[in-house]
Parts: structure tokens; sequence; C-alpha cells
């Protein structure tokens, strides 16, 4: 079985691997290629070019990276009609994979979207895409089966597969020990994965953090850096906060979520992991002006992070738009660092609402359908 994926996200290319995986599983001999990242090509992925170390947000920047774009796509054009892939497919990444979508349905190549964008929160007119050029939507939220449904679109629920990557992590023992060590409250802080989320949100959580340490003197900070120049980017950052006790890193996300009271985050999938580990946190996300506008106007949904969609109800404090209040952001954490019933309820939430919706096994389920799907496809071209 030959299968095309089109990855553009790092948590795309944590979910693409764990994907591949599965299918291997199920099949041996199977040959994955197409766009991804480091993690799916050491997953066996041939990949034709790194899309998840390229993501890129904001206008002028995809813009500026458009016929970088239209030559991707060319490529993956050439590849379905010389090669014939058994199926395409796209997780999450939807300005680009509508594009790819197009292409395989072209071609008559059946198109899975695993982890489908959140259509359903904003601009919800692209369900019409859907329907036109995806055959099967793997759904990673409890919700969505119905929602696609109802629109005439092809859905199944299987899971979040950020559930499946969670158990898998191995905290590293040594750094976890030295840490506890120190015997300070630790808060975690995560300005997320892109470069640009990092630029516009990371300032607003540094601020946070300088008025919960002037409150709790004993709180030091950790924070989760990507890669090593958004590292270094933190680190030019904190130089305006010399007194704030703050260290970056790379590649401990797991380990500053486990290890910390609470946490300050961009919204995004961590926050998955955040509920995974049941760790109160604050959501911030910047928005420039003329965005906040266009994202009220299309937005359907009172809440931007997963968790809070999943709950309900504002389990996680939101501090989103063009004005962003540091304040706002440090009362949200001091709360629980002053009232320990209060936070331990939130902590009893987070874990009942895990136990609800956070089983593991999404991959599996999804290379499931992906396989009996090729094959029922392969005995009707037999059969004619």
């Amino acid at each position: 079985m030959r299968v095309f994926f089109s990855v553009g996200e790092p948590s795309g290319d944590v979910h693409g691997a764990n994907l591949i995986r599965a299918l291997r599983e199920r099949d041996p001999n199977l040959d994955a290629v197409g766009f991804g990242g480091d993690r799916m090509a050491a997953a066996g992925c041939d990949l034709h070019f790194p899309l998840c170390n390229n993501a890129i947000m904001g206008l002028s920047r995809v813009l500026v990276a458009l016929p970088h774009f239209l030559s991707l796509l060319s490529e993956a054009d050439r590849y379905f009609r010389h090669h014939r892939p058994d199926a395409v497919v796209l997780i999450d990444y939807p300005g680009f994979n509508w594009w790819i979508a197009r292409r395989a349905k072209f071609h008559g190549i059946p198109v899975f979207y695993f982890v489908p964008p959140q259509i359903w929160g904003w601009m919800s007119w692209r369900v019409n895409k859907m329907r036109k050029f995806v055959d099967h939507v793997l759904c990673s939220l409890p919700f969505e089966k119905e929602w696609y449904r109802e629109r005439g679109v092809q859905a199944e629920y299987v899971g979040h597969p950020f559930f499946d990557e969670c158990p898998r992590q191995r905290l590293d023992p040594e750094f976890m020990a030295n840490e506890r060590a120190s015997g300070h409250t630790l808060i975690g802080i995560l300005p997320g994965s892109r470069t640009m989320e990092v630029e516009n949100n990371l300032a607003y959580q540094l601020q946070a953090a300088e008025r919960i340490h002037r409150e709790h003197p004993e709180t030091r900070f950790l924070i989760a850096s990507y890669k090593e120049s958004q590292r270094i980017m933190a680190n030019k950052m904190l130089k305006k906060h010399p007194a704030l006790p703050a260290r970056t890193f790379v590649g401990r996300t797991p380990e500053i979520i486990e290890l910390s009271k609470a946490c300050i985050s961009v919204s995004g999938s961590v926050s998955l992991e955040l509920l995974y580990r049941a760790k109160p946190t604050a959501i911030v996300y910047y928005l420039g002006p003329i965005m906040t506008g266009i994202v009220r106007s299309l937005v359907s949904v009172n809440a931007i992070t997963l968790v809070n969609l999943l709950a309900e109800k504002m389990l996680y404090p939101e501090f989103a738009g063009s004005r962003i209040d540091p304040n706002a952001i440090a009362n949200a954490v001091l709360h629980w660092l002053n009232d320990e019933a209060a936070y331990q309820s939130l902590c009893s939430e987070l874990l009942a609402l895990r136990d609800r919706v956070g089983a593991p096994g999404a991959c599996d389920r999804a290379a499931d359908r992906i396989v009996e799907a090729v094959a029922r496809r392969s005995r009707r071209r037999l059969a004619a």
C-alpha cells in the first residue's frame, strides 16, 4: 500500500509518525511518502519536502512563500499522476491541504483528513470544500462526527492522536529530580512551536511572570522552546526582565508541564497535553487589531482552547485578541497559588474530562479505517 501524506505543523509531524507506525503494523510493505517532518522521516516516510520545519503564520508571510507552495503543489500533482498512491492523508494545515485534496481528487485518489481543521468553529462554509474534495474525515473531537454528517460529509470519530502520544512520552528522570530538588514552586511558560507565536506572546507571558514572582518570590519559571532559535529569542527577551528567575529549554515540554504547579501557554494542541497532565493553565493568544476584527466576524464558538471546547465551559481562562493584559494573566495563576481548594477543584475537573475524552488509540483506529477503505476500493476495482 502506498500512502501520500501532507503535514505542515510540528504537532502534525508527531501524529503523522504515529499513524505511519500504525499503518505499517497492518501492512509491513507500506510505502509512505510526501510532505512532513523529522519524526515522520524517522518513522519511515520518504519526505519530498520537510514542510513541518517551515510552518508559517500571517498573511504577509504566506504571500511571500506562495511561489514555494505552488512548487510543492506541482510536485504533488506530478507524483499523483505518475505513481498513483492508494490514499492521500492530510493532517490539519488546511490552507495548503485543500489544494492537495483538489489535485488528489482530480486524479481519483481517495482523500482522508486526519485531525481535520476546526471549521465548525470559524469559517464554517469551508465544509463545502470538505464535502467536495475529501472522502473520509477522521474526526478527533467527539462532536465533530455529527456536525460533519449533518452537512453531508462522510465522517467518523476516531479520537485525538495527542492522547496516543502522551502515554508514550518518557520523562527524563535526572532532569525531573534536579528541578524538584530546588524546592521552588515551578511555573511553566509555553510560548508556542511557531516562531511568530513566540514573537507575539512571550513578552506578555514574561510580564505576567514578573507580577507572579513579585507576589510569590518562591516561584521559578521554566520556558519550553520548540527549537534552538526560539530558545535564543526567548533568552534575548529575558534580558528585559533581569530580576525574573527563568530558564529556557529545548525539547523539555513534557517535563516542564509535569513539574509545574501551573502553566501559562499559548492556545493550540498543546492544551491537550496540559489536560492529559491535569495542569491548571492560563491561555494567551495575541492577534493583531485587524486579525482580531476578522476573527470575531468569523468565529462561531465562545472559546478558542480545545480543552474548553471539550468541557463546554471555561476550565482554562483565556486571554486572546489585540489587547492582552499581563496582570489578568497573572491574576489567574495567583488565584491557584493563593487558593489551594480552588486549585485542587480545577485539577479534579481536568482529570474527569481527561477520563471522558482522553482515551488513546486514535492512530490505530484511523489506520484501520484507511486500510479497510483502500481494501474495499481495491475489491470494487477487481470486481469491475
